[in-house]
């Protein structure tokens, strides 16, 4: 918001022309080897399916190795996405490093990134059938890092309403049944998500983050390959396809499906668990 007490300096102009800089040039990345994962997703099995039911959460176990297809199988239905190390909680998926490494749209190659210290690889991106949206005119696109979720203290801020099928509390349940934890201690560990099929950006006057109708239909899926043992945690977001609103029991909701494919050990050829980051933590003491 500008303030219009605030009068521009004279070199306002030169000073909005600098050139950006990307703050973090990943071409020193290992880049993940595509054609590998492809060959092993070839003959991997189905090991497991697990409906989330619209306007809830359910969570499945992705052993490291295998694939974790989030597929939309009967109507436009974007969902919330939490990755945790399947073994150690604490580690989870950190959807702001992940944003500053590849972008506000995440998509086939991208990996998604755990917190510190660990900061790894918890997944890679492998398939993705909406790839060819790419940006709208709008400055729009698919599978976002960079909305939070929806909840219920912001509902609360901004309508005075309780609500409890938001995205926050559906992920706060299902994490809470999948680990035998109760409510208090489950919701801390709830954390930003990948917002799954959903079509957002930032409007390009105020800046302001905004939603569209998701271009995903029946059959479509985004596909990832866990680099370690995953705990998948995935909302149904009560807003459907987003085109209008969310935290809505008005929105028209459909179910998702979390379906896990395990390669052999021999497609996989060298591939090993990425380790946790080399850093040495001493912080300069």
């Amino acid at each position: 918001m500008i303030d219009s007490h605030q009068s521009e300096p004279e070199n306002a102009a030169a000073l909005r022309a600098i050139a950006p800089v990307i703050c973090y040039p990943v071409e020193t990345l290992p880049a993940p080897d595509l054609a590998m994962y492809r060959c092993a997703r070839e003959n991997a099995e189905q090991i497991a399916r697990v409906v989330v039911p619209a306007r809830d959460a359910s969570s499945v176990f992705v052993p490291a190795g295998s694939f974790l297809r989030i597929l939309c199988p009967e109507g436009p239905q974007v969902g919330d996405l939490n990755l945790f190390n399947a073994h150690d909680l604490s580690e989870r998926f950190y959807s702001g490093k992940t944003r500053a490494l590849h972008g506000t749209h995440v998509s086939v190659g991208d990996r998604l990134w755990s917190n510190f210290p660990s900061l790894r690889p918890m997944a890679t991106i492998t398939e993705d059938t909406l790839a060819w949206y790419g940006m709208d005119q709008f400055g729009g696109s698919v599978h976002d890092v960079i909305g939070t979720r929806c909840d219920p203290y912001t509902a609360q801020l901004l309508s005075g309403h309780h609500y409890h099928n938001c995205c926050h509390s559906n992920l706060t349940r299902a994490l809470a049944d999948a680990q035998n934890l109760d409510l208090c201690q489950s919701e801390p560990l709830v954390h930003d998500v990948l917002n799954v099929f959903m079509c957002t950006g930032f409007t390009r006057d105020t800046g302001q983050y905004f939603m569209k109708a998701s271009p995903v239909r029946a059959g479509d899926y985004l596909e990832l390959f866990a680099e370690f043992d995953l705990l998948a945690v995935l909302s149904a977001c009560p807003g459907g396809d987003c085109s209008a609103e969310h935290s809505s029991d008005v929105a028209r909701c459909y179910p998702l499906e979390m379906i896990v494919f395990k390669s052999t050990n021999d497609a996989l050829g060298n591939w090993t668990s990425p380790p946790p980051n080399a850093y040495d933590r001493s912080h300069g003491r």
